[in-house]
């Protein structure tokens, strides 16, 4: 009775073995496979930007939109940068579109008149920290400028909207004469951008124009050229 219990056990000793034999042999067989996770997709957020120019003589040069995380276009009481004087002076504004600390910019097609309003999308690849800097020449001044400076949009949901209005400012780069040869605009087609400075040279708030109506008889403007504040109603909508 022994001998067949111990051969019994031999058996299933062996067919363990066997068991055990066929698993490895089929482990080692088998290929490893490597499965790759998905590759995430491109997150972008895309804002509107509608610029309405609520000036009643006062064009607005091609509006430059910039998105950033630090910096600012302009600070009251300091020297403007050489960007924003050669836009503030001659209405273009290729040198802020091109700043180094923009992570993605837009202008408009064109310029914006009296009255009307126009819609620039933006789009970015990052809210955090985000900052849109927003800025036109008014272009029937010698320096005159309009916009918004590094406004946080970082927590603007989808579908939300900031609402914001801008005032006038002086770039301080070039003496209001208002004299003939000195304003780009339609009232004059003068000179644009100079690099010479000849003002107090820092940004201020605009005094306002003073026409050949109101005693400057060398002056080009009319008293249609003349503004109050604000000068834009700005409306930024998170689409994406």
């Amino acid at each position: 009775m022994a001998s067949l219990n111990n051969f019994k056990k031999s058996i299933v000793v062996v067919a363990l073995a066997a068991s055990l034999a066929a698993c490895g042999d089929n482990d080692s067989n088998d290929p490893v496979q490597v499965v790759t996770p998905p590759t995430p997709e491109p997150v972008s957020y895309t804002f509107d930007v509608t610029v309405s120019n609520l000036t009643a003589g006062q064009p607005l040069s091609p509006i430059a939109i910039i998105a950033h995380t630090e910096g600012t276009l302009w600070q009251i009481g300091s020297p403007a940068s050489v960007a924003l004087e050669t836009m503030a002076e001659g209405g273009d504004n290729s040198q802020l579109l091109a700043l180094e600390n923009a992570i993605a910019n837009a202008s408009s097609e064109g310029p914006v008149g009296p009255g009307v309003n126009t819609t620039i999308t933006l789009t970015t690849d990052s809210l955090e920290a985000l900052k849109l800097s927003l800025a036109t020449m008014m272009v029937n001044t010698n320096d005159g400028f309009t916009g918004l400076s590094a406004l946080d949009v970082s927590s603007l949901a989808v579908g939300d909207s900031l609402i914001r209005t801008t005032v006038a400012y002086d770039a301080g780069t070039e003496a209001n004469t208002e004299a003939a040869g000195t304003i780009p605009g339609p009232a004059d087609g003068g000179e644009g951008f100079n690099e010479a400075r000849d003002d107090v040279n820092f940004v201020a708030r605009h005094p306002g124009v003073v026409t050949n109506e109101d005693g400057l008889s060398s002056s080009v403007l009319s008293p249609e050229h003349k503004f109050d504040n604000p000068l834009a109603k700005v409306v930024i909508t998170s689409t994406q």
